[in-house]
């Protein structure tokens, strides 16, 4: 079984989970304390279950862990209905009111701009981190613009998703948790200040349309901060991940670059290849069987998404890239009632990154071996240095 923080297995996990699922559809790890569940149709299932739940336990000890247990218990990820069909229908219905479609120009444009930035920097340079200039500040800046927070409290906010994210790795460091605390408290403290000016004098943004949604204010807060997080975190690392697997498989980059038509295709792909979220965890609210193995009331089982998008029984020869493939069923985005409310702004997002990056830089390549990030959970990387050959 694999050890979750080992550098070998996160640096390459895939033929570990293919090994796993030679031997069985779920499994028993000791180290996460849970059932793991590593087929297509068995992470399906746990996804989309009604009696595996998204059951949130506090971070202890509860007394230094108040924000960042206040932004979970008030998420609508972290809750089952009824509470879950209310704040769903809330922030839907917000979203539906053409957020989103109206940010298409918005977000080619910005594209258009990161990518230009970055080809001036590896003109001057003669290489650029592409996680700095294109992957981190377009989703942070869309994300930005639909809540309608300033353009300069970008890095703020990247800092601050950064540190609470690190809170769903597995046997984090103390300091590291005391950091995602204190950034919990500041981001909510930012957000119920930012909403209480909303609420005073309404916008056109999605926090106007959140605070006018008869949601509390923890639930604003809490929904604020999920849709950064989310949003950003995905984002930043589907393209960070796809761009790597682009340029180490380079007939797939030249094939992007002479058919502008493989954008759609490529965004999937590079979404199946090297899921950015590779576990999403349930609770059993009563006893189920998923692929004949009973989990009991209160136990947890996890969907290991990154085993289920290299399933050869849904994926004709898995671990090639192929950015034209079609179907392509990944669980990218989860399934069933949480299904991601964002998939798709991430999909525009990822898109209008490609198109921008195949159309300006033709000639990109890697400058050196990019670095991962050291966690599990969340996939992706700490630089990706390019240039152009």
């Amino acid at each position: 079984m694999f050890v979750a923080d080992d550098p070998a297995f996160i640096a390459d996990p895939y033929p570990v989970f293919a090994e796993l699922r030679s031997k069985g559809e779920v499994h028993w790890h000791e180290g996460l304390g849970q059932f793991i569940a590593v087929s297509h149709a068995a992470a399906g299932a746990v996804l989309r279950h009604r009696s595996l739940g998204r059951i949130w336990t506090d971070a202890t000890p509860v007394e230094q862990f108040a924000s960042f247990n206040l932004l979970h218990r008030n998420s609508l990820l972290e809750n089952e209905p009824p509470a879950h069909t209310r704040l769903r229908k809330r922030v839907s219905s917000a979203f539906v009111r053409g957020h989103v479609q109206r940010l298409r120009p918005t977000v080619e444009a910005l594209a258009a701009r990161l990518v230009g930035t970055l080809a001036d920097e590896i003109a001057a340079h003669g290489e650029a981190d592409l996680l700095d200039r294109v992957a981190q500040p377009l989703p942070v800046a869309v994300i930005a613009e639909l809540l309608g927070v300033p353009e300069d409290m970008g890095p703020r906010l990247v800092g601050w998703s950064n540190q609470i994210v690190k809170m769903y790795e597995y046997g984090l460091p103390e300091d590291r948790r005391r950091e995602a605390e204190g950034a919990a408290e500041a981001f909510a403290g930012y957000l119920r200040e930012l909403a209480g000016e909303r609420a005073r004098r309404p916008g056109d943004d999605l926090l106007s349309h959140l605070v006018a949604a008869e949601l509390t204010g923890d639930e604003v807060v809490a929904t604020g901060v999920l849709l950064l997080m989310a949003g950003h975190e995905a984002t930043v690392n589907v393209i960070g991940n796809g761009t790597t697997a682009l340029l180490t498989h380079r007939e797939q980059w030249e094939r992007l670059v002479t058919d502008p038509g493989l954008v759609e295709s490529a965004t999937e792909e590079l979404i199946r290849f090297d899921s950015p979220l590779q576990l999403f965890e349930r609770t059993a609210t009563a006893d189920v069987e998923i692929a004949g193995q009973r989990v009991a009331k209160g136990q947890k089982i996890a969907a290991l998404l990154g085993a289920a998008a290299r399933d050869p029984e849904v994926f004709t020869a898995p671990d090639t890239f192929d950015i034209g493939r079609f179907p392509n069923p990944h669980l990218g985005f989860g399934a069933g009632i949480h299904y991601c409310l964002g998939a798709p702004l991430a999909r525009i997002e990822i898109a209008a990154a490609l198109a921008a990056l195949r159309e300006r830089l033709p000639g990109l390549c890697l400058a050196r071996e990019p670095e991962r990030r050291p966690e599990f959970v969340i996939r992706g990387l700490r630089t990706l240095p390019v240039t152009t050959g």
